[in-house]
Parts: structure tokens; sequence; C-alpha cells
């Protein structure tokens, strides 16, 4: 290959990963801006009080628990048949599934299509990530891993315009429908509720950017070379009945949590018992194929215990940080709603622009500022800066205003920031055999413990008065074990990624 294509090459697959992981953040923002009107209107006027509510709970766990599963299907995907093939395929499933929302006709069709679209969104971002990695050189990994990290607040800040101006694209929206001689009633249909069904099947856009990933996107090489010398055939479907099972214990644990399951104390045991089950049934197809490798002789004898260690201490990040964002900070523009009241009927969308806008400053910088100090004590110091921030928007203010957008701006970009960090760390965890599944372990796992938390927070809220300052400056406490444990893994800084 000359050099031009392998620049032009390097560059598409940035692009690929960009915008993958951009339409990743716009689709995973819509729905929350869609989510409550589009079941509302599909469970109709007879609803039970609070259903919908717990229908959009329960919506959001479920998706949390398919993009855990996807990032351990697809990351096996991606070792076993190449990154770009396993990225099409991921990009495919999430765009098209999220489109046939649109055409749900019950709040539960939903649910599952849901489900399905969030195995795909799981998978991108490792498959993505690994290819990036794999055919940039290691000076410009702290770049390309920062605008990958700030895609997806991109496409939240998109999600917070559109809700600003939602009411003229509904009606730009029905002139081109009915110029395009669609009948009246299906562009009514379309465009009712917050015109969420065309926001959904609007969704299946990103689907254009598998020709994207097929004709311009090259192999890694790395992975290539993996596949020459047989390491790949070690992979075997059967292996993924465990991630099934682990989906399923994992759904177990929401199905739990959630106002149809149980009380408190067989809750608890479910989920412990679900947590360990729904790890070792995603570990299950690692540990096979580690197995056959270290038999074959294409891995060391001993790595895979390695592996294994690198995939647990890569959940455990992961977990700090999503726990922390799903359980408090996500929860910045709905408090910022009630603060502002009719006096400020906005106070939502322009907090969710700052926390938006934070974020996408703050990731790109952080894998700037981690490839100078090194990898943990950049994630130290954020752990300590999100507490800070987190506690001084939730103490510091009670009237939704400047002061308040600053602090919104300050504790979105903070605790987002760990997200430019790991497209950086993460792949340096990870030979080539296993990269693409153990980013998808590390990462996703820690969306089932998101999960689980993000389902306390109202209970947490009960206890305090109904006061989300009080549950958020708690719930930002479990940063404190993120400061401690990232001191367990190693520091990469200046290496090359591992063969």
């Amino acid at each position: 290959m000359s050099r031009q294509a392998t620049a032009f090459g390097r560059n598409a697959a940035l692009v690929a990963a960009v915008l993958g992981w951009l339409f990743d953040g716009f689709e995973m923002g819509l729905f929350p801006l869609i989510g409550g009107p589009a079941i509302k209107d599909l469970l109709g006027a007879g609803a039970a009080p609070g259903a919908t509510d717990k229908w959009f709970g329960a919506i959001i766990a479920v998706f949390l628990v398919g993009a855990a599963t996807g990032g351990v299907l697809f990351g096996w995907l991606g070792d076993a048949i190449g990154r770009v093939r396993a990225m099409s395929l991921s990009i495919f499933t999430y765009a098209v599934f999220t489109g046939l929302c649109g055409f749900a006709t019950e709040a539960w069709h939903v649910a599952v299509l849901r489900f399905i679209a969030s195995l795909g969104m799981g998978g991108e971002w490792s498959l993505g990530v690994a290819l990036v990695n794999e055919l940039w050189p290691g000076k410009s990994r702290a770049v390309t891993a920062g605008l990958i990290g700030a895609a997806a607040n991109v496409g939240f800040l998109l999600v917070a315009v559109l809700s600003l101006g939602l009411g003229g694209m509904i009606d730009g929206a029905r002139g081109v429908l009915l110029g395009l001689g669609l009948p009246e009633a299906t562009v009514a249909s379309l465009l009712a509720n917050s015109a969420w069904r065309l926001l959904m099947i609007s969704g299946a856009l990103p689907a254009l950017l598998i020709f994207l990933i097929r004709l311009g996107v090259p192999e890694s090489d790395k992975w290539q070379a993996e596949k020459d010398r047989g390491a790949t055939s070690h992979w075997q479907k059967a292996d993924l009945l465990g991630v099934a099972v682990g989906s399923l214990a994992a759904l177990s644990i929401i199905w739990a949590w959630s106002p149809a399951g149980l009380a408190a104390g067989p809750a608890a045991l479910v989920t412990a018992l679900g947590l360990a089950v729904a790890a070792v049934g995603y570990l299950y197809p690692v540990l096979r194929f580690l197995g056959r490798a270290e038999a074959a002789g294409t891995l060391a004898a001993g790595s895979g215990r390695h592996v294994i260690a690198m995939m647990f201490f890569g959940a455990g990040l992961a977990g700090v940080t999503l726990l922390g964002t799903w359980g408090a900070i996500q929860w910045i523009p709905r408090w910022a709603m009630q603060l502002g009241g009719e006096a400020a009927p906005h106070a939502k969308e322009y907090s969710q622009i700052a926390t938006a806008l934070g974020a996408i400053v703050a990731t790109f910088l952080t894998a700037l500022v981690a490839d100078r100090l090194g990898r943990r004590p950049t994630f130290a110091i954020l752990c300590l800066a999100t507490i800070a921030a987190a506690l001084w928007l939730y103490q510091g203010h009670d009237a939704f205003g400047a002061s308040f957008l600053v602090a919104a701006f300050l504790a979105g970009g903070v605790s987002a920031s760990f997200y430019g960090l790991f497209p950086l760390y993460f792949p340096e965890l990870f030979p080539t055999a296993v990269r693409a599944t153990g980013q998808g372990f590390s990462l996703n796992f820690g969306r089932i413990i998101a999960a689980i938390g993000g389902l306390q927070t109202a209970t947490l809220m009960g206890y305090f008065g109904g006061s989300f300052p009080k549950a958020g400056s708690v719930l930002v406490a479990i940063y404190l074990v993120g400061a401690v444990i990232v001191w367990l893994g190693p520091e990469t800084k200046g290496r090359p990624l591992p063969d």
C-alpha cells in the first residue's frame, strides 16, 4: 500500500470512528428527549399513573444491558473476523433497529428494539478505538483518542440544539413530507407527540457510514498479522452461549430492582448472583480463546491471567465513571428544569448544552494531558476534580442562572473527560488478539453497574426527601473508589501497543 493510500486509509478510519461515535451520542441523547412522549403515545390515555416513568426507566436500563452485551459480542466479532467487517455490522445493527423504533405500536416493542440497537452501540466504540489505535502511529494516539472521546458529546450537544428548535423543525418537516406526496394521515402520525416516530426513523441514517467503512477503510495490519499466523482461528461461535447467559443474568438484575421486581433484600441477593453470572458469561468466550491460544502456542503460557486481570481492571475504572455519570451527572438537565420553572422554560436545554460543551472541551484535552502526565495520575486527578465540581454545583446552587450554567459546564466536562482517556488507555492494556473484546468488556461491563446504580438514584432521592442535590452529592463519592483502584493497573505512558 502506498504512503498516500495509507494516509487516506488512516484518515478514513478516524472519520468513520468519530462519526460513528457522534451518532451514538446523538441517539443516546435523543431517547431522553423523545422517550417520554413516545411511551405516553404508545400506552394511550388509559395508562396507569406512573406507567410512563416506569417504562422509561426500564427501557434506559435495558439499553445499558444491551450495550454491555454488544461490547462483548461485537468485540468478539472484531477479534474473530476483523475490525472493519465487525464495525460495519455494529453500525448497521444500531442504525436499523433504532429506525424500526419509529414503527413500534407497543411500549415493549421499543424496549426490544432498543435492546437490539444498543448491541451495536456497545460494540461500535471498542471496534473503532481498536482500529484507529492500530492504524495510527503512537505519537498521534492522544489526539485521535481526544477526538473520539469528544465525538459522542458533540452528538449530545446536537440533541440539545434540536430540542430548542424542535417546534420549528416539525413545521419544516411537515412541508417537506407533504411535498414528497405522503398522505396527510401518515405525516400527522410521524409528527405527533414531538415527532418521535420521525426522529427515531432518522436514526437509521448512520447506516450510510457502512459504505464509507467498506469503501475507504483498510483493515488493521496488526489484526491481519494475527489472522495470518492463525491466532484468530481460536475464537469459536459456540462460546457465545456464555454471552447470552450473561445478558440474561444482567437483565434479571434490572427486573429485580424494577417496580415489578423484588423487595430490597432479595433484589440485593439477585444483584450479587447476577453480577457474578454476568461476569463469567461475558468472559467465557475469552477464557476459551485464551486456553486454545496458549495450548497452540500463539499466546505465551500464563498470559491469559494477565488479560483477564486487565479486563476486570478496565471494568472497574469504567464502572466508577459510568455510575457517576448515569447516577448523578445525567440528572443535571432535569434538575435545571425544576429550578428554572416557568421563568426559564428552556433551562433543561441550556444546561444540557453547557454540560455537552464542557464535555467536548474536556475529553479532547484529557487525552493530551494523559500523554504528558501519565494515564494513572490523570485518572486520579480527574476523579477528585469531578467530586469538587459536582459538589460546587449541587451544594452551591439553589436557583437556575449563569452561575449554575458555569458549574454545569465544569461538572459535565470533568465527569466526561474520562471518555477521552479510555480510548487512549484501554487499547494499551490488551494484546492485538483480544484488544476489541478486552476493550468491549472493560467499558461496557461498567454499564451494567451503572444501570444498577441508576435505578438506585430515585431511591436515594426518596431517602433525602426528594432532594436531588443531596443524592447527587452522595453518589459522586464513588469517584474516590476510582482514585484508588487506578493504581492497581499498569502505567502505559510511552509504551507501544502490545502485540
